[in-house]
């Protein structure tokens, strides 16, 4: 039997027979992470301050391939009273030959999130992997005229002459992050809602910048009825958890973001919040605990 009969084969109609989005609530916060599909990574960007065989070992250990690796792209939605705020907005079309990245919106449209209800859009930074959705014509051209986009002001400052000469990306990525960036400031720039360090976007969602992956790279926190959740973005990666110091290729500045993850890490271990996190596997949402010198992932039980 073939997938596509499994999905139809009682007589019920699935969007996608693999789920892709995930709903909790937060206190009176309504949240959906939502995946984007997947990005075919080369695992040396993981760890480009660790040898090569303590790398292999770990994507060993981890039953992961040696070369390419899939990097999940999660965003998420969040309901405030009569906001409705989108958190990164995935790849779109911005590299043609990854088919199984760029589907928020088919997702969006697949949980019946009409993008015109979209009243802001919090952006973790510009990378082109968190804003590429928003250039795509599945939703620029159906976004409200009125779109709050929040960005932090350090973030918008460093894409107007950026530097990658701490990255260690694949070689045609400097390129198109900057093309995309670039893009992305001419056409939303008269929307853009820049904040220094720290904003309410809405009831119970507030954006913090911490710098490190890139100079305004931000994190979101939600809070509400004694609950809270973290939306990491890019602060925290698969391998954060066991090897908090090893550096990503993609980290503009490698020890800082080293030191802004572990010190996030240190703080949700501390309050038992729960965290999600663009490139863990989704949905992502997950607990932290301490592990001697470094930390566990633990994930939390799926809410049926």
């Amino acid at each position: 039997m073939s997938t596509a009969n499994l999905a139809t084969s009682a007589g019920l109609v699935h969007d996608e027979l693999v789920p892709s989005r995930y709903a909790l609530q937060v206190g009176d916060l309504d949240v959906l992470v939502i995946s984007d599909g997947v990005l075919p990574i080369p695992a040396e960007t993981l760890a480009t301050n660790a040898g090569a065989a303590d790398l292999a070992a770990w994507l060993k250990e981890m039953f992961l391939p040696p070369d390419l690796i899939d990097w999940p792209l999660n965003v998420a939605v969040v309901r405030s009273g009569e906001r409705t705020i989108l958190i990164d907005s995935g790849l779109g079309l911005e590299f043609p030959d990854f088919p199984r990245a760029g589907r928020l919106a088919l997702r969006l449209e697949a949980a019946g999130i009409d993008p015109e209800s979209v009243t802001d859009v919090v952006l973790t930074h510009l990378h082109m992997d968190h804003v590429g959705g928003l250039l795509s014509d599945a939703l620029r051209g159906r976004m409200r005229q009125d779109l709050r986009i929040h960005l932090a002001t350090a973030e918008a400052d460093f894409w107007a002459a950026p530097d990658f000469s701490r990255t260690a990306m694949p070689a045609p990525v400097p390129e198109v992050l900057r093309s995309v960036a670039s893009r992305f400031l001419d056409v939303y720039r008269h929307q853009l809602r820049p904040f220094e360090r720290e904003y309410e976007v809405a009831p119970g969602v507030v954006v913090s910048r911490t710098g490190g992956h890139t100079p305004g790279h931000s994190i979101v926190r939600l809070e509400s009825s004694g609950d809270r959740l973290t939306f990491a973005g890019d602060a925290v990666f698969q391998v954060g958890a066991d090897q908090p110091d090893w550096h990503n290729g993609f980290e503009h500045d490698p020890e800082e973001a080293a030191r802004v993850r572990v010190r996030l890490l240190r703080e949700l271990a501390a309050t038992g919040e729960s965290l999600v996190a663009t490139h863990l596997p989704f949905p992502s949402v997950c607990k932290v605990a301490v592990a001697g010198d470094a930390f566990r992932f633990v994930p939390t039980v799926w809410d049926y």
